[in-house]
């Protein structure tokens, strides 16, 4: 099978708060076959290796397929809090769209039926030129 490697961004969205020294992530599949990859790629090690640079804290996930999604809370991610650290952009609305950048290797055939299964929920959602998914 052929293996390709995609950012997140082509089959998540992502949702992120900070509180004191953590960061909060929501990463929402847009369906089943993309909660699917999620799941089995997007693990608290890899978020973990992926925010090695920043990151001095643990990671803690949780799955929640009820809704399509994983929760991650990163902490010590803020170095002692938001107003407290010189780091430019370092709150989570800034620290989600860097998440969607990590890429995940999937099969292609997986890929596909991503990308090409209806997004579940009640926004109007169209597939993009780039193979992700954008308000319609």
């Amino acid at each position: 099978m052929t293996k390709t490697t995609i950012p997140l961004v082509r089959i998540a969205h992502a949702r992120s708060g900070d509180k004191a020294d953590w960061v909060d992530f929501g990463l929402f599949a847009w369906n089943a076959a993309g909660y699917r990859l999620l799941e089995r790629e997007v693990t608290a090690e890899r978020v973990r290796a992926h925010f090695a640079p920043w990151l001095p804290g643990e990671v803690d996930a949780w799955p929640l397929p009820n809704i399509l999604a994983l929760k991650f809370v990163l902490r010590g991610a803020l170095q002692g809090g938001g107003a407290r650290n010189l780091r430019l952009d370092n709150l989570g609305k800034s620290m989600a769209g860097a998440l969607l950048r990590m890429e995940i290797e999937v099969d292609q055939t997986e890929l596909e039926e991503a990308l090409n299964t209806p997004p579940v929920g009640w926004w109007g959602i169209a597939p993009s030129p780039a193979g992700g998914r954008e308000l319609g």
